[in-house]
């Protein structure tokens, strides 16, 4: 379970497992790290090499610990039960406290059995199955004499049709009399039918409602037996954080405990790690094996952030304690004023928090931990690296968002093409629309698309790609992705981008803004500021 690992500084975070302390209110950052990933991968390896681990899709977890002396070390948990096992060497064990409620536990799972072999055997007599077959069968009856019937009308319309034509009236009068009479006939027929149903049918369907009376009652007598045994194994299951503090799965969730909550990777590695007095460093989470949990999302070898359901909301309580882990600003100023602050944002973080508890790490939030009153002006693609800029205070914010809204700012991104395109200059003018159905993907509309104009320019051709200077003249969403991978635009994505068709295994997207100019609000100076493409 616990494998030694070189103490090396590692690059920045790909994903932060986030939660607010509930004493502080504090947010609190646990990251996942390539060291981490690279950790996972072996644990990948490893898997692959076994069957066992292939028959059942499940969750997997490494955590990157340090000890009291700086050893580091990593522990590896799965979610739930790996081949109907809770306990497997060389895993963190499960939280503990389901064997203080073992005995209770199995005696209601076989009282539980009972009732559900009574619903079956209730849901299965002799007259339910009677009622079916005998309901069938005169379904089948009427639906044969209701056609009967229709042909029978048909000729008798046909009849009268006749008759109108040829008799007189006193022989009209009695050749439409037998007819009505006929049609009584039909009715009389399918009301004797009805009635015979009736009389086998309505004493079967006393019986089978006094069977659903019992069946209701049963049910409701096992949901709540079920809720008991739950509410004392929720009550049972401590977790403990890096504060000492230990709290069960109800005092946490007080609106109500998902299934299978507490038997996650995160909470298990976390629970280990504070229960030892081990201080986490960064944590992976991937799936593996046959199916995909039932989500229709999951891909074998991916990692995955917390889950929203289960495992954020215990974030808060577990990481608290990790004063150590403070937000990590880890950010680049490449320019700076009393009222514009411009950061050379990372690929891979966002420029603003996002609605979500998982999404609040960002440039601003990290920026606000030094600078209270700063406010973003513009935005990047998360995936997207390159100069943002910052306003210091509202009055500034005002003032510079009004040449961006105006297009009065000058913005170049340089980018890397996944191949070649014959032209060396030119525009692209497609007008963009972003599907709410299919978020966050932009799209080609001409109806309903917003106008989008993009230039460019080939800077070079390198072993079958291209690098290329993008400078747009609106600011859509996605636009110099979806300008790049269109058809109608480039014809070929940006290197890295697998929302927009690259298929490379890439670490980021190849994109980088790489100027921005502007007219400072106060001085009226123009303002260009440079960095240096990362790639």
């Amino acid at each position: 379970m616990l494998e030694p690992i070189d103490n090396v500084r590692d690059a920045k975070p790909t994903y932060w497992y986030t939660g607010y302390c509930p004493q502080s209110g504090k947010l609190l950052q646990l990251p996942r790290t390539h060291q981490v990933e690279q950790i996972a991968h072996e644990l990948m390896a490893k898997l692959s090499l076994a069957d066992r681990y292939r028959r059942e899709g499940k969750m997997y977890g490494v955590l990157l610990v340090e000890t009291s002396t700086g050893d580091r070390f990593s522990l590896q948990a799965f979610s739930g039960l790996l081949n109907s096992q809770a306990v497997v060497d060389g895993w963190v064990p499960p939280i503990p406290g389901r064997d203080r409620v073992a005995i209770e536990e199995t005696a209601t799972l076989k009282v539980l059995a009972t009732m559900k072999q009574e619903l079956i055997d209730l849901d299965r007599t002799t007259e339910r199955e009677q009622y079916r077959s005998i309901s069938a069968e005169f379904v089948d009856r009427i639906k044969q004499l209701s056609i009967a019937h229709r042909q029978r009308k048909a000729v008798r319309q046909q009849q009268r049709e006749h008759y109108e034509s040829t008799l007189n009236e006193v022989e009209l009068t009695a050749a439409i009399a037998q007819l009505i009479a006929q049609s009584c006939q039909d009715g009389r027929e399918r009301d004797q039918l009805k009635q015979e149903r009736d009389a086998i049918l309505h004493p079967l369907k006393r019986i089978l409602d006094q069977n659903d009376d019992l069946i209701r009652e049963l049910k409701q007598r096992r949901k709540l037996r079920s809720r008991q045994l739950q509410t004392q194994m929720h009550d049972a299951y401590r977790l403990m954080n890096f504060l000492g503090t230990s709290s069960s799965l109800r005092e946490l969730m007080p609106a109500g405990i998902p299934t299978g909550t507490g038997d996650c990777c995160a909470p298990k590695l976390l629970h280990y790690a504070a229960s030892h007095q081990l201080k986490p460093i960064a944590m992976a989470e991937f799936w593996w094996g046959d199916g995909d949990g039932g989500t229709g999302r999951k891909i074998q070898g991916e990692f995955y952030g917390a889950c929203k359901e289960r495992c954020q909301p215990l974030m808060g309580f577990m990481l608290a304690g990790l004063s150590s882990l403070p937000a990590n600003l880890d950010l680049s100023i490449v320019y700076e004023d009393e009222y514009l602050m411009a950061i050379d944002k990372p690929a891979g973080l966002l420029s603003v928090p996002g609605r979500t508890i998982d999404l609040q790490d960002s440039v601003l939030t990290r920026l606000r931990g030094l600078y209270p009153e700063v406010y973003a002006v513009h935005r990047l693609d998360r995936d997207t690296s390159g100069i943002l800029l910052f306003a210091r205070d509202k009055q500034t914010y005002r003032k510079i968002s009004q040449q961006f809204e105006n297009r009065q700012v000058h913005k170049i991104y340089e980018a890397i093409l996944g191949g070649r395109i014959e032209l060396e200059q030119g525009s692209i003018d497609l007008p963009l629309w972003g599907d709410p159905l299919d978020r966050p993907r932009q799209q080609v509309d001409f109806n309903l698309g917003k106008p989008s104009l993009t230039h460019f320019q080939v800077l070079g051709q390198i072993e079958g790609y291209t690098r290329i200077e993008l400078t747009p003249v609106t600011g859509r969403s996605h636009q110099l992705r979806v300008h790049a991978a269109d058809v109608r635009g480039l014809g070929v994505a940006i290197l890295g981008d697998r929302l927009y068709g690259c298929r490379a295994d890439l670490e980021r997207l190849h994109l980088h803004a790489r100027e921005l100019s502007f007219i400072h609000p106060y001085t009226l100076a123009r303002i260009s500021i440079q960095t240096q493409c990362p790639f």
